[in-house]
C-alpha cells in the first residue's frame, strides 16, 4: 500500500532566523484532504565525546522552550554549504573546548518527524585534544563529565530527556559498552 500523501498546495505562514512554518494541503492515500503544518529547519549535528579514560562529556545548558537546564551532547546547526564533519568538529571546540582526533558517524535521526524536517547527524568523537573556539554569544554551557558506568542510571532516573542525547547514549550502551 502506498502511504504517501500527495501535496496539493504549500504556503509559508512564517519565516524566521532558524525555522519556517509551512502550511500544506494534502490528499491522503484514502482520497481525503488534510492540512499538514511543517516546520522547515536546517540540519544539525551532534557529537558524543568520549575521553581516553572513558568519560562522556555532556553539557548542561538552559533551554528556554523546556524552561529548564538539560543535559545534552554538544550539537549545533550546519551552516549553509558547511561539511557535516567540519561542523561537528567546530561545535565540539566551541562547546567543550576539544577537537576530536577521530570522528565516526553513528547515524542520522529526525527529532520530530510528525511536523519538522530537522535531522540530526550524530557522531562519536574520540581521541580528544584541547582546542577551544569562542562559544556563541547566547550560549552559557557547563561541561559535565560522566563516567560511562553512570549513563544507564542517568537515563533510568530521567536525567537525560533530550532526544539526540538519549539516542546517542543508548546507542553507546548497546554497541560500545559490552
Amino acid at each position: 500500500m502506498d502511504r504517501a500523501e500527495k501535496p496539493l498546495s504549500k504556503s509559508t505562514a512564517y519565516r524566521g532566523s532558524i525555522l519556517n512554518l509551512r502550511i500544506d494541503k494534502v490528499e491522503t492515500p484514502a482520497g481525503r484532504r488534510a492540512i499538514r503544518e511543517v516546520v522547515e529547519h536546517a540540519p544539525a549535528v551532534a557529537v558524543l565525546p568520549v575521553t581516553d579514560d572513558g568519560k562522556i562529556l555532556l553539557i548542561r545548558q538552559y533551554r528556554y522552550a523546556a524552561r529548564r537546564d538539560l543535559l545534552e551532547i554538544p550539537a549545533g546547526l550546519v551552516e549553509p554549504g558547511e561539511d557535516f564533519e567540519r561542523c561537528a568538529e567546530r561545535e565540539l571546540q566551541e562547546e567543550i573546548g576539544f577537537f576530536p582526533g577521530k570522528l565516526r558517524k553513528i547515524g542520522t535521526v529526525y527529532n520530530s518527524p510528525g511536523f519538522c524536517t530537522e535531522t540530526v547527524t550524530i557522531y562519536l568523537g574520540t581521541d580528544l585534544k584541547p582546542s577551544k573556539l569562542a562559544p556563541d554569544d547566547d550560549e552559557f554551557i557547563e561541561t559535565v563529565p560522566a563516567p560511562a558506568g553512570e549513563i544507564r542510571g542517568m537515563i533510568e532516573r530521567g536525567e537525560i530527556t533530550d532526544g539526540k542525547t538519549f539516542a546517542a547514549l543508548t546507542w553507546y550502551l548497546a554497541f560500545e559498552c559490552r
